[in-house]
């Protein structure tokens, strides 16, 4: 179950040649489908969040949830590695981002198909070994991916290679789930680096997921 929670973020989770680079803070609102019978809906959404706080800048970025058990995801991309917080340990776990321990299938691009937040969003479906992504972006959220060629991890790069964007709107199928997560704020702004270092003194270790 915890790589369920570690791989959902970094999907939601997760610039040179295009607008330019997003930095700042996006909101966004989840929702959750059990495919768990032993699960319900609500289970998860208190577990892993019903919003979602996601800070990036040069590459580096911070998921804050309010859930229950996921906490905070960090991204730093000069080691490409995830760092992951659970409420139920004190020590931070990592995971090593170049590593794919899924596959994307199939890719599928529609233009114009939605509106959030006025901007009108092209969609992405991932068909995955692990189930469906469905991401919907629009270029006001720019991103280079090739600052990200390495974060094979979640399939965040194979999106990434496509959309050149942030997703104002995914949603994700999991053994476990499917997670909807919409864009409730999006908020240029630039964000002091200190932001994206590991708290002093954290213990860490690598992810047995």
């Amino acid at each position: 179950m915890n790589k369920t929670l570690i791989l959902i973020f970094t999907v939601m989770a997760t610039l040179s040649g295009f607008a330019q680079t997003f930095e700042g803070k996006i909101f966004y609102a989840n929702t959750f489908k059990s495919k768990n019978e032993k699960m319900t809906d609500q289970q998860w959404l208190s577990m892993m969040g019903s919003t979602q706080e996601y800070l990036i800048k040069n590459g580096n970025y911070k998921s804050i949830s309010n859930g229950t058990v996921f906490q905070w995801q960090l991204y730093v991309n000069s080691d490409n590695k995830l760092y992951n917080k659970m409420s139920h340990s004190e020590t931070v776990f990592w995971n090593d981002t170049s590593r794919q321990d899924d596959e994307v299938l199939t890719v599928e691009m529609n233009k114009g198909v939605t509106k959030i937040l006025g901007y009108t969003c092209d969609e992405i479906i991932l068909t995955c070994k692990s189930g469906i992504q469905k991401y919907y972006f629009n270029a006001v959220l720019a991103v280079d991916p090739t600052v990200f060629t390495n974060h094979q991890y979640g399939n965040w790069f194979a999106y990434l290679s496509k959309s050149h964007a942030l997703p104002l709107k995914s949603i994700i199928e999991t053994p476990q789930f499917i997670m909807e997560s919409t864009a409730t704020a999006v908020k240029p702004m630039t964000l002091d680096k200190s932001i994206f270092d590991l708290p002093t003194g954290i213990k860490t270790a690598k992810s047995p997921y």
